[in-house]
């Protein structure tokens, strides 16, 4: 059996964060302000969500929570909001989105097995149940949210005008495979 660990957890979350800070580079930082429709985030309110996000990750399974009803979720709020809205320029918000991303791939890299299997009750559902996750699920749903809001980034790049460097990426493999193609055709 294949077994995706901390160590793979980090990694994976690492590349997924390098990609959010080369969109972030891609924004001219006069567009940092855009909004495409009224009640969504700016880009800088969506970066610093980004940045900010992977915090609450770090105090549930840092401190061993295990029961989230025991969470105190109006403080932990106050905490994510203050850094959510912190003004920021774009070279503070780089730095924020990379030094925040340091701390919690070290963190998910130093996650022990025994730590991952462990199940954390959740907030009872409007049916009256206590459903479970283990933190492993829970810390990789940090990876999916992080992807989630970099694909609403890549849509306000491409509303701007930006063509995602992914896109660009897939774009240049395409031109090299026709190019080679057409070498070999005409050997």
């Amino acid at each position: 059996m294949n077994y995706y660990g901390g160590k793979e957890l980090a990694a994976a979350f690492r590349t997924v964060r390098e990609n959010t800070i080369k969109i972030a580079e891609d924004i001219p930082e006069n567009k940092f302000d855009y909004r495409p429709a009224p009640d969504t985030r700016t880009v800088a309110e969506l970066l610093a969500h980004i940045g900010a996000s992977t915090m609450f990750q770090s105090i549930v399974h840092g401190s061993g929570i295990t029961d989230m009803m025991k969470l105190n979720f109006q403080e932990l709020f106050q905490k994510f909001t203050a850094e959510e809205t912190r003004p920021r320029s774009k070279a503070e918000l780089l730095s924020y989105l990379k030094n925040e991303g340091d701390k919690f791939a070290s963190f998910l890299e130093g996650a022990s097995d025994s730590m991952l299997g462990e199940t954390v009750s959740m907030r009872p559902t409007p049916e009256g149940q206590t459903p479970t996750k283990s933190r492993f699920e829970m810390l990789l749903s940090a990876k999916e949210h992080e992807m989630h809001h970099r694909g609403q980034l890549m849509t306000y790049q491409r509303l701007l005008g930006i063509t995602p460097h992914l896109t660009r990426v897939m774009q240049q493999r395409a031109a090299a495979m026709q190019a080679a193609a057409q070498q070999q055709a005409q050997s």
